[in-house]
């Protein structure tokens, strides 16, 4: 009897012991350097491990193996529920880990599909940008006329000039504008990232029709003389939005990648990995888009002046690349 209870333990070890023993490697290096030395793939395997060792735990108690097993699995899966389903941080805590590490190196791993966004975005831009002055015809093809709003090739040069500078005359029909604008580009970014689980082939062309509108209104203001104040009237607000844009198209395309070449994993699983980063992004997205509403609705109708507005736009995307670059390493938390 002692000898088949001998043989029982043994294979029942050799089948599983490889997953007690990357549980507990991965204990011991979140333990010892805290669990933000564990990738993705590991913080995402750690709950999978957990379950798996607490179901040898309890199959170990009702066979009634080796008292040395059955403890060696105790302590496991002891410290791995505290791991698990340990005590999270107070609210304030997360909420400064997100803007300080989260954000940041969530767009860090998704750079090259957000590369990919802006590249879809800046060329669509320039294509819309040589048809509109070739035949200014194209410009309602690639604007609603809501978005328009007057802003046609048809509208003088003064009427132009004065939607750019706020005269009183206009500050009302700006304020319209400026609402519609903002919720084109919210939902444009929200709708950019919902899309991408078809491969990420719907995000890049909203990025696409994105950069058509603001090259063809480029084109617009180009032909009456009026690039640069064009520039600066974009760009006071428009470096946070069309970056928001651009990191929601980039979190679309990296979950339709994600599910177009999982790889090993199931196609379910490489979503809900690519997923995590993505939604931290998405969330930082929205925060962008009220800061751009707010640079948008007071700082473009307070400031007037042309240089002002470009060291503001200057300003602001240095703060961003910065913001988003700078080297830092992920904090110690839970998964």
């Amino acid at each position: 009897m002692t000898e088949t209870f001998v043989l029982r333990s043994g294979r029942f070890r050799m089948e599983r012991e490889a997953d007690w023993k990357r549980l507990e490697r991965l204990l011991e290096r979140a333990e010892n350097s805290g669990a933000g030395s564990l990738s993705d793939d590991e913080l995402m395997a750690m709950p999978k491990l957990y379950r798996a060792a607490l179901s040898s735990l309890s199959v170990a108690r009702a066979i009634s193996l080796d008292q040395a097993l059955v403890g060696y699995l105790e302590s496991l899966c002891a410290r791995a529920y505290f791991f698990v389903y340990g005590a999270r941080g107070r609210l304030s805590k997360r909420i400064g880990q997100f803007f300080r590490t989260d954000w940041p190196l969530a767009v860090q791993r998704l750079l090259p599909d957000i590369l990919v966004a802006v590249a879809a975005t800046i060329l669509s831009a320039v294509a819309a940008y040589v048809l509109v002055v070739n035949d200014p015809d194209w410009f309602l093809s690639f604007v609603p006329e809501g978005l328009a709003g007057g802003r046609t090739p048809s509208a003088s040069r003064e009427f132009l000039r004065e939607t750019l500078f706020d005269d009183s005359a206009m500050r009302n029909e700006l304020s319209v504008f400026a609402t519609y604008l903002f919720t084109h580009n919210a939902s444009v970014s929200i709708l950019a990232f919902a899309v991408g689980f078809a491969f990420g082939i719907p995000s890049m062309l909203l990025m696409a029709l994105n950069g058509c509108m603001l090259g063809a209104f480029w084109a617009l203001f180009g032909m009456h003389d009026l690039s640069v104040e064009f520039g600066g009237w974009l760009l006071i607000h428009g470096v946070t939005e069309l970056m928001a844009i651009a990191l929601a198209g980039g979190a679309g395309l990296h979950v339709g990648r994600a599910i177009a070449f999982p790889g090993q994993r199931t196609r379910l699983d490489a979503a809900a990995e690519a997923g995590r980063s993505a939604a931290r992004v998405m969330v930082g997205v929205l925060i962008m888009l009220f800061i751009a509403g707010i640079l948008e609705g007071v700082g473009r109708q307070v400031i007037t002046s042309t240089v002002a507005r470009y060291s503001i736009a200057a300003g602001t995307l240095l703060l961003w690349l910065v913001y988003f670059f700078m080297p830092r390493r992920a904090e110690a938390t839970h998964v």
